[in-house]
């Protein structure tokens, strides 16, 4: 278990897009050096002053690239400090550096926030080498060892803990990108099919009776030129959606229980689409109201392509206290195979995603019905029902 902990994290990549160099970078440069001028100047007891403020400039120098090689820069850090402390050490004198040398910290929060596993482990190890040596040659009391310690250890744990905490927003915000991605596509897939479905029906009608009724294959075309243009204008909506700050996501509300009575007019003449509503159903939430007109636009696109010999579909949309039911029944004929595919998936998760359910199959004796059952939640949200269209 612990080999697997250790493995997980030496094969750690670095996090993307880490910046090159901002504000904050200039100012901890210019604070460093002005705390080096100034304890260069003041200072009395310093040991090896040209050393130390050269040394001391070195240090403020190196977080400006601790981002992009967080690596390099601790190594070449805390190396420096294990060579001036064994210099110390050769020459007999008391330690060398000055108090402003404790930007270094600043690279072990860079080195677990921005490096890689086998980074962080070598930085690391390099960084306790560093503290270690000092423990062993400092003749501070005991105390004040563990205390440096753990200065030196915090800015690594909060690092870690800022790197895990971005990770945790990355993958949230990548799920709702990822469910958004669904609820478009079933969205494409619906009005598109549904739009579609009608011009090849009305198209096939119109080449019918284009040799025995001009005018009723002119009528034909201008069906198929209306169709074309609601499926243009519902698919500049959604691609609005996609864009920031849309405007016509902001302006155009989805379709819903309101739209009915204009989409059972589309089959035309060869399926006729018997539509009952009952029940209170202008104040349905959003949600739920466009699941409703999604999945009776489907139902009907399904029997306009599938429905063998199909003359009529009847929709039944019933809204009782806490619940809405959806039915959508056809007379056509079975072709021994079930229609399943992109769209009946699609409606089924868009029940699940509001707490309910839908079930699809032939029937009995003939035909196909969807049957669903969704929440009808609360309404107090929508106290303003949409208009009617």
């Amino acid at each position: 278990m612990l080999r697997d902990d250790l493995r997980t994290l030496w094969n750690e990549p670095r996090p993307p897009d880490a910046p090159v160099r901002v504000w904050r970078d200039w100012a901890l440069l210019a604070v460093g050096l002005g705390g080096v001028a100034l304890e260069a100047t003041l200072r009395e007891n310093v040991v090896w002053r040209p050393v130390a403020v050269v040394f001391a400039v070195w240090l403020c120098l190196l977080p400006m690239w601790r981002r992009t090689r967080p690596l390099a820069m601790a190594v070449l850090a805390f190396g420096s400090v294990i060579l001036l402390q064994v210099a110390s050490l050769v020459a007999a004198r008391r330690e060398v550096g000055l108090t402003s040398g404790v930007v270094v910290v600043v690279l072990v929060y860079a080195l677990t926030r921005w490096g890689s596993g086998r980074e962080i482990v070598l930085g690391g190890a390099v960084a306790l080498a560093a503290c270690a040596l000092a423990t062993v040659t400092d003749g501070t009391p005991v105390v004040e060892k563990v205390a440096a310690f753990v200065f030196l250890l915090l800015p690594g744990v909060i690092g870690a803990a800022v790197r895990f905490r971005v990770a945790a927003r990355e993958r949230q915000w990548e799920q709702v990108r990822s469910r958004e991605r669904e609820r478009l596509a079933r969205e494409l897939h619906d009005t598109v099919a549904h739009h579609v479905s009608a011009m090849v029906i009305i198209a096939q009608a119109g080449r019918v009776v284009a040799d025995t009724d001009p005018s009723a294959a002119v009528e034909a075309l201008e069906g198929i030129e209306e169709e074309g243009a609601r499926t243009l204008e519902e698919m500049r909506a959604m691609v609005a959606t996609l864009r920031d700050r849309g405007v016509g996501a902001e302006l155009a509300p989805p379709a819903g229980v309101a739209d009915l009575e204009r989409l059972v007019r589309t089959p035309g003449d060869r399926l006729r689409v018997d539509l009952g509503l009952d029940g209170e159903l202008d104040a349905l939430p959003p949600a739920v109201d466009a699941a409703v007109y999604r999945i009776v636009q489907e139902s009907v696109t399904n029997a306009m392509r599938h429905a063998v010999d199909a003359t009529e579909v009847v929709v039944r949309v019933s809204a009782e206290r806490h619940t809405v039911r959806v039915s959508v029944r056809d007379n056509g004929q079975r072709t021994g195979r079930g229609r399943a595919g992109y769209g009946l998936a699609g409606l089924r998760e868009r029940a699940a995603l509001l707490g309910g359910k839908l079930r699809a199959g032939p029937c009995a004796d003939q035909g196909w019905h969807v049957e669903a059952e969704l929440p009808r939640g609360r309404t107090e949200s929508s106290a303003h029902p949409r208009p009617r269209r």
